[in-house]
């Protein structure tokens, strides 16, 4: 048997990923890495599947990050540069994906809930890059990522002292969109999830990677971009039944066509 694993549970347009490993806090390993990238390119790649949460098991962890033993397996330090990298994989998800941050997100889980597009937090979530206190930093996008949610101090904050932040400075900094109790965490992400999930599919698809560009394009260049975006999701059968429901007061049936 495996050392952890990685759960997946489909309902209806929604699919709740789970890292599972509670005993060692969802710590990855390279094994358990892997996984998570197949299963988030066979969500992808579902018609049926429109949404996707991203969790961890047990009420302590969402994840602890990489397992730092299992580091040592690399032959080189070119072989570590080159390794799979479960963050790559969810940023390239076309789907809304929702981090439903559940505990620890310590490190590669920290860049795993900044690779997601919407985070949301139980009370009992807390946020580090500890990297720093090991000799290293890291290296899934964490600087990047955290600069663009919480600016450039809090982010000097967090890789330079390693300490973790609380859910409540979390979302005052922007980290985070909501934070509530943790009975209510996977309830209020599946109610996320739906609410995205009823939308044109093509146009919610379309509105994640009008955000990614956003983020890497100069800002005339981004409005361009946006405005080819929108013509080409008006042009869907969708788009047609969107305006169609909207004249007849009825909610709309979308076929990602």
């Amino acid at each position: 048997m495996t050392d952890g694993g990685i759960g997946c549970e489909v309902d209806g347009a929604v699919a709740v990923v789970t890292i599972d490993r509670p005993a060692k806090l969802n710590a990855v390993t390279q094994e358990m890495s892997d996984l998570l990238v197949e299963v988030i390119e066979t969500l992808n790649d579902d018609p049926v599947v429109r949404v996707v949460v991203l969790t961890g098991a047990g009420a302590r962890a969402f994840s602890a990050g990489s397992d730092i033993r299992t580091l040592e397996k690399y032959a080189t330090p070119w072989d570590f540069r080159n390794r799979t990298d479960y963050c790559d994989a969810i940023r390239a998800c076309r789907k809304p994906v929702i981090a439903a941050v559940n505990g620890y997100a310590f490190g590669g889980g920290l860049e795993t809930a900044l690779s997601c597009d919407i985070r949301i937090a139980s009370a009992t979530a807390s946020f580090a890059a500890p990297e720093i206190t090991l000799g290293w930093i890291g290296g899934g996008g964490m600087t990047a990522f955290l600069r663009a949610s919480i600016g450039p101090s809090n982010t000097a904050v967090m890789i330079m002292t390693g300490q973790p932040v609380d859910a409540d400075t979390a979302l005052r900094w922007g980290l985070v969109s909501e934070v509530v109790p943790p009975e209510q965490l996977l309830p209020r992400a599946r109610e996320l999830a739906e609410i995205i999930a009823s939308r044109p599919p093509i146009a919610a698809e379309t509105a994640k990677a009008n955000l990614q560009a956003a983020a890497n394009m100069p800002q005339d260049a981004a409005i361009r971009y946006e405005r080819d975006l929108q013509t080409v999701t008006f042009a869907t059968e969708d788009a047609d039944e969107g305006r169609a429901a909207f004249a007849e007061k009825r909610a709309g049936v979308f076929r990602r066509r």
